[in-house]
């Protein structure tokens, strides 16, 4: 699509959006630029991982990563996501919100030694009117994936190829680990790390692994990809075999650290003896999904002291969440399409419905486990060519951010209930800025 075409576009449709938001919206709509240099990934990861880059190339789920097409976002839109990410973190922060969160959770959640959480994923839905936060992770898989993607685009309808993410991703990625280890140590930073999943070789997502793996070490950080059973813990200290471990780059979606096969990351983190990242009090903190519903009670907010700049902000941008009790099942059930739900213990988009979807015997049973309900917000939608065919795709927009600041910004495109890698066409997108 051109320029002139969609300025015709644009006088015939006129809208209430800005000027941004409507060429945002109709590029999404329009274009059909392939922007992904496929070789130049190749490429640029085989340059990183040398001779063991073949079993990343190789692997299954490498073509299924990436979409050929980018998504665009108006600057506003950026721009407001990153406020409410601010305005969360905000609310995180007040005394009475960390004891409302805290006295639900587990035991390995009171410890708090200092460090936040690397990578921070906030995810949300290009509403009609403005970005609504669908959800929020601690261990937001993805980043170097899509920082591969985004050093391996093309230009796109007269050259638009502002992306968002930092200025030099590899710098801001280091960063944010030494700022964890000095959190909690004070200085300095560790000479070794260990990237931590239960079986990490089997994982979807083993060859950012590798890429983060490749980073830490060409920064002076010896690294390895370790699965909890590989660890120890004795004398105050991690070991993965005779290899001491100062820091942990937390990949597991066991939150609390409670699986026995995981009692030696535990015991490092009751006991401050490795600096571990995510942890299971960021987990609390932000990711436990009933703070969805703390986050949509504007009331609640201000009566524990958030301002009113941030209480509005969250009035608009987190949709309402409830939690799904015996109590309110009945009326759940009856408004069920305006509602999507999802388990509280939930990640990877696992046992999440769309309430139009669900079936009575599905919905018992999510009343008789832990949900929550959360305001259906529909996605936006993106036009790719898959195979010359034009189809429509849904859109989220995941955020990695620390301590507030944006380190890369990345859509996802799909089609079905959640997101997935199963899309022809779909896959991680990069976001190009309006």
């Amino acid at each position: 699509m051109t320029l002139s075409h969609l300025t015709k576009d644009i006088l015939l449709h006129p809208t209430h959006d800005s000027p941004a938001q409507t060429i945002a919206k109709s590029l999404n709509q329009h274009c059909a630029c392939a922007t992904l240099d496929r070789p130049a990934v190749l490429r640029n990861v085989a340059n990183q991982l040398g001779d063991s880059a073949e079993d990343v190339l190789s692997s299954p789920a490498w073509n299924q990563f990436f979409s050929n097409t980018a998504v665009f976002v108006p600057s506003e839109d950026l721009d407001r996501m990153m406020a409410t990410v601010r305005a969360l973190e905000a609310a995180a922060a007040l005394p009475d919100y960390q004891r409302r969160v805290l006295s639900r959770a587990s035991q390995s959640a009171q410890v708090n030694p200092g460090p936040v959480g690397a990578f921070m994923g906030y995810d949300f839905h290009l509403g009609e009117q403005s970005p609504s936060l669908i959800e929020v992770n601690t261990n937001a898989g993805g980043a170097f994936l899509n920082a591969e993607l985004a050093r391996a685009q093309l230009q796109c309808c007269g050259g638009r190829t502002r992306m968002a993410w930092a200025e030099d991703f590899d710098a801001a990625v280091i960063a944010q680990f030494e700022s964890e280890w000095r959190s909690q140590r004070g200085s300095g930073q560790p000479e070794s790390i260990a990237i931590i999943d239960d079986q990490p070789t089997e994982q979807y997502l083993y060859p950012e692994f590798r890429l983060a793996q490749k980073l830490f070490r060409d920064n002076g950080i010896d690294a390895r990809i370790v699965s909890p059973s590989d660890l120890r813990y004795e004398s105050g200290a991690l070991y993965s075999h005779d290899k001491r471990i100062d820091m942990v780059y937390n990949r597991l979606v066991d939150f609390a650290l409670e699986a026995p096969e995981h009692a030696a990351l535990r015991s490092a983190w009751l006991d401050g003896g490795a600096v571990i990242t995510p942890n299971p009090f960021s987990h609390a903190l932000f990711a436990d999904k009933r703070n969805l519903a703390e986050w949509s009670a504007p009331s609640t907010l201000q009566d524990w002291g958030l301002n009113a700049e941030s209480i509005e902000l969250l009035r608009g941008s987190v949709p309402r969440t409830v939690l799904v009790t015996a109590s309110n099942a009945a009326e759940l059930w009856q408004q069920r399409r305006e509602w999507f739900f999802k388990p509280v213990a939930g990640y990877g988009s696992k046992g999440a419905y769309r309430g139009s979807k669900l079936t009575k015997g599905t919905f018992a049973q999510i009343v008789q486990s832990e949900y929550i309900a959360q305001a259906y917000v529909p996605p936006s939608e993106r036009l790719v060519l898959v195979d010359g065919e034009r189809k429509m795709l849904k859109v989220d927009v995941r955020l990695y951010t620390y301590r507030g600041n944006l380190i890369l910004a990345a859509a996802r495109l799909y089609q079905g209930q959640t997101t997935n890698f199963r899309t022809p066409g779909g896959g991680f997108a990069p976001v190009f800025i309006e």
